[in-house]
């Protein structure tokens, strides 16, 4: 029986002790994510939470167990929150709880399944065994996850393998509850050494290190935020760490110090982390990318570029709404029924939502297209339409766009072609190009305004200044309207800024407004885009270490500072 099938009693419910790994959405385990899209409630950290609620359902509860519970909860500010994730819902306070031990069982009353996620893997985390004794105690049923672990994970995204050819001994060691009895053992080893740390304290385990036996000249590497884009490795010695990250201008935190993964060792690969550093070295690493597309369409693009070590910012510059007569959109759906077309043409996303919503206000499905020829402009437009349940019959083998559509399409042919007529739902604002060519093809077009495409709401002031002060590194323009309804509504992104166009239209619009074009993609599809930033981005790095400046993004360059440089 699967754990997500057990039954518990109405009063304890159910928990799962789940480890979110180091960081990295990405590394969640399979298991992880089945037991998240069945929890009712979510209990972590603040950190923790980011990780993991993007696989729970819509509705789930989250309990943050960041407020301090050696502290009397303070009305407003102190007390534990208690949250539903379904963007709209405010926080009302949670029960009036001491510890994470009592957050679960209070989260656990009532029969609903609990996720009590923690960082790494629960077999390490310093509370998770009193609070699954704790659960013990009191009956409720409980099962494991276990995660990847921080020292672990850490290290391999570092490009720091632990161990290599001749199986060196590797110790783990937390510095902040380590005895003076482990540092003699692992300084008397001439293993590897992993220290869980924080960053104030780095240059203290270092010198606990060589105190017990270690050489000043061990190499050794640091790193911060490890398996997220915020991650951070510097390569040192045991001796020479203090010196590296004061140069490096690391600076004390009032908080006590981020948590640190360091690895020591003369076998750790320290020395050869510049070719093994595959995740720091992404061409698009850290980049803040600014993507103004409508929400639906922002989902592939943001996903190809996490893929290069971005960060997208989806921002909506478009909002999708229904035509304002709908009656012609209702008579070409019915038509499609009785038989009126021989084909249907979709032009982007948004027309196979539009046609699929109609659908089901009229109880029809995906068997409503049988006997009809299908196209789809894209392979984007081809998914959609996939999902649906239709197969499109003709996807262009060439350019992605009304004039690829075209080159592949065929002329109306009186004897093998029953019906002479094609189905068009597309935007208000779409241009004539595939209505003219299809009627040169011989072709009659029922040209159906099947959505409107509207200006969308201004983006919060803190985007909003962020993309006129430089705070992005990329702006990724995937149409004209997006080009001009992102000025309109946010204004013109700053010089720093790269400004990359899916193609000559797009480019020619944010010339027009003033832009400085960048990138273009080779051809008109958000994949190449990514693609073509990508490459940019990695020719930027590239130039930069062959020079032997430090890598930086560009939002952490300014027009004066390269000015200063170019005088000298």
């Amino acid at each position: 029986m699967s754990p997500t099938t057990l039954s518990a009693g109405p009063e304890h419910g159910h928990v799962t002790f789940l480890g979110a790994g180091p960081g990295d959405p990405g590394l969640l385990t399979l298991r992880a994510v089945e037991a998240l899209a069945n929890a009712d409630v979510l209990v972590a950290e603040h950190e923790v939470l980011d990780v993991v609620r993007q696989h729970a359902r819509q509705g789930v509860s989250e309990v943050d167990t960041d407020s301090d519970p050696s502290k009397e909860p303070t009305p407003g500010t102190g007390a534990p929150q208690l949250t539903v994730v379904d963007g709209t819902s405010t926080a009302v306070a949670a029960p009036a709880v001491r510890d994470a031990a009592h957050l679960v069982m209070e989260a656990a009353r009532g029969g609903r399944r609990v996720v009590r996620a923690v960082s790494g893997d629960p077999g390490l985390d310093t509370y998770a065994a009193e609070e699954m004794l704790a659960c013990a105690a009191a009956g409720v049923p409980f099962e494991v996850v276990p995660g990847i672990a921080s020292a672990v994970g850490v290290p391999a995204y570092a490009g720091v393998p632990l161990r290599d050819a001749q199986g060196a001994d590797v110790r783990f060691v937390d510095a902040r509850t380590a005895s003076d009895r482990c540092w003699t053992e692992v300084g008397a080893s001439d293993g590897t050494v992993v220290v869980s740390t924080t960053l104030d304290s780095v240059a203290a385990a270092a010198g606990e290190l060589v105190s017990a036996g270690r050489k000043p000249d061990t190499p050794m590497t640091v790193t911060v935020a490890g398996t997220t884009t915020r991650q951070r490795t510097w390569t040192a010695t045991l001796g020479t760490i203090a010196q590296t990250l004061k140069q490096a201008k690391v600076l004390p935190s009032p908080e006590g110090g981020r948590p640190v993964i360091a690895v020591v060792g003369e076998r750790s690969a320290a020395a050869q982390r510049d070719q093994l550093a595959w995740f720091e070295s992404k061409p698009l690493f850290g980049w803040k990318v600014l993507v103004p597309r409508t929400k639906e369409q922002a989902v592939s693009l943001s996903d190809h570029l996490r893929s290069y070590g971005a960060v997208p910012h989806e921002v909506p510059t478009i909002a999708v709404e229904p035509p304002r007569t709908p009656q012609q959109m209702e008579r070409a759906v019915k038509g499609l029924v009785t038989g009126r077309y021989e084909w249907i043409a979709f032009t982007s996303v948004n027309a196979v939502k539009a046609v699929r919503e109609k659908f089901e206000e009229y109880g029809l499905d995906a068997r409503a297209f049988a006997g009809i020829k299908v196209a789809a402009v894209g392979e984007q437009t081809a998914k959609a339409l996939i999902a649906f349940g239709v197969k499109p019959d003709l996807v262009p083998s060439g350019e992605q766009s009304a004039a690829g559509l075209l080159e592949d399409w065929p002329p109306y042919d009186p004897v093998f072609d029953p019906i002479d007529r094609v189905f068009l739902p597309r935007a208000d604002i779409a241009t004539e190009t595939l209505v003219a060519g299809l009627i040169e093809l011989g072709w009659e077009v029922d040209d159906v305004t099947a959505y409107r495409t509207v200006r969308a709401s201004p983006p919060p002031a803190e985007t909003r200044e962020a993309i006129k002060g430089g705070g992005f590194d990329a702006v990724l323009f995937t149409s004209s309207s997006t080009v001009r309804n992102l000025v309109g509504i946010a204004g013109k992104p700053h010089n720093v800024t790269v400004i990359a166009c899916i193609g000559p239209a797009t480019a020619k619009t944010a010339e027009e407004h003033g832009l400085r074009v960048d990138v273009m993609a080779p051809e008109p599809s958000v994949l190449k885009l990514a693609e073509a930033l990508a490459d940019f981005g990695a020719k930027r790095r590239a130039a930069a270490v062959e020079a032997g400046d430090p890598v930086t993004r560009p939002s952490e360059r300014r027009p004066g500072a390269r000015r200063r440089r170019s005088t000298t």
